[in-house]
C-alpha cells in the first residue's frame, strides 16, 4: 500500500493555513507525495506552490479541480508554474465536484458534469505531455514555454461515466471517503472499463479520514466530515447498512452539522475512514489492500492535533 497526505483547508474553525502544516510534516516523515486540495478557501495551485516553497521533497499533487470553473489549458498551466517555481513534478487531479461548490462557491453552472470531465481529461492529459515550443493549443500563435509538469493525471470518479474516464485517460483514478466493501465494487468497474478502453487500469487511490489515538476534538472533526455524506446517493446506504439510518434520516430531512454530529456514533467515523488505535487502523488498512485499494491520501484529523503530526507520525512510511 501506497501512503501520500492531502492537506486542504476544511470549512470550519481550523485555522486557514493549517493545510501548510499539514504539508511540512508530511514532508518532513518521508511521505512521498501531498495533495493541495482544492476548496471555497485555497486556490489548489496557489496552495500547492505555498508547499513546495515550504517543503524539501514531496511531489505534489493539485486538486480535484472542478471542471465547469477552468479550462483545460488554465489547468495544466496552472500545474506547469507551479512544477517550474518549486522545482519538483507536479499532477493535476480533476473532478467534476458537487452543486453546491461549483454553484454555491464559484456560481457557475453544473452542467453535463460527466461529458465535460470526460472531455477535459483527454484535453488536459494532452497539455501534460505537451513540450515547449508546441502551441498551447492547437492553431494558436502562442507557444509553450515552460516544460511539462512531470506528474500524474488523476480523475476523481464514483459514477459509470467517471470511471469509464478515469479508465480511458488517467495514471490514477481517485476515491474520496469509502468503505471497503465500495473499493471492492469499484475497482472490479475500474478494471473492467480499463479491459473495454485496451489500457492497463490505472492505480486506484482514496483520500480517507484518518485520526490515530483521536481525542474526542479529533473524532468530532472526522464526524462532521462524514456528515456532509449523509444525503449523497451511493453513501446513504452505506450508512444505513452499517447501522447509522437514524442519522441518515435526519439528514435528509435536512438536519444541520452539529444535529449530525452528534446523531452520529463513534463507530461511525471507522466506517469510511482509518480512526481508531493503531492495532484498528493497521487492521482497516489491510481491509482496504484486500478490497483492491493501492494508495491511500490520509487525511489527518488536525482539531486536537495541530497538522496532524500524531496520525502522519503513527502512520509514517517504514
Amino acid at each position: 500500500m501506497d501512503f501520500s497526505v492531502v492537506a486542504v483547508a476544511r470549512e470550519d474553525d481550523s485555522p486557514v493555513e493549517e493545510p501548510l502544516r499539514v504539508a511540512v510534516a508530511a514532508d518532513r516523515l518521508g511521505y512521498r507525495e501531498v495533495w493541495a486540495g482544492e476548496g471555497p478557501t485555497w486556490d489548489s495551485f496557489v496552495l500547492a506552490t505555498a508547499i513546495g516553497r515550504a517543503t524539501e521533497r514531496v511531489a505534489l499533487t493539485a486538486g480535484p479541480v472542478p471542471v465547469n470553473v477552468r479550462d483545460p489549458y488554465t489547468t495544466a498551466r496552472g500545474a506547469a508554474s507551479v512544477a517550474a517555481l518549486v522545482g519538483r513534478p507536479v499532477g493535476v487531479a480533476l473532478g467534476t465536484s458537487s452543486k453546491r461548490v461549483v454553484e454555491g462557491v464559484h456560481d457557475r453552472p453544473r452542467a453535463r458534469p460527466a461529458a465535460v470531465l470526460e472531455e477535459q481529461a483527454a484535453a488536459v492529459r494532452r497539455f501534460l505531455h505537451a513540450s515547449p515550443g508546441e502551441p498551447v493549443v492547437p492553431g494558436s500563435p502562442f507557444h509553450r514555454r515552460l516544460p511539462p509538469p512531470g506528474g500524474p493525471l488523476t480523475v476523481a470518479a464514483f459514477g459509470p461515466r467517471a470511471i469509464a474516464t478515469a479508465a480511458a485517460h488517467a495514471d490514477r483514478m481517485l476515491l474520496d471517503v469509502v468503505s471497503p466493501a465500495q473499493v471492492r465494487a469499484l475497482r472490479a468497474q475500474l478494471d473492467a472499463a480499463a479491459g473495454k478502453a485496451g489500457r492497463t487500469p490505472p492505480a486506484l487511490a482514496a483520500w480517507l479520514p484518518a485520526a490515530v489515538d483521536p481525542d474526542p476534538r479529533s473524532l468530532a472533526q472526522v464526524l462532521g466530515g462524514i456528515a456532509g455524506y449523509l444525503t449523497v446517493p451511493g453513501y446513504s446506504e452505506v450508512f444505513a447498512e452499517a447501522g447509522f439510518g437514524d442519522a441518515v434520516e435526519l439528514a435528509a430531512g435536512g438536519a444541520d452539522r452539529q444535529t449530525l454530529v452528534r446523531a452520529l456514533p463513534a463507530a461511525a467515523a471507522g466506517t469510511v475512514g482509518l480512526v481508531g488505535d493503531l492495532d484498528a487502523v493497521r487492521a482497516r488498512i489491510d481491509a482496504y489492500a484486500e478490497a483492491g485499494l493501492d494508495e491511500i491520501a490520509l487525511v489527518p484529523a488536525t482539531a486536537g492535533d495541530p497538522g496532524g503530526e500524531r496520525t502522519l507520525t503513527a502512520l509514517r512510511p517504514a
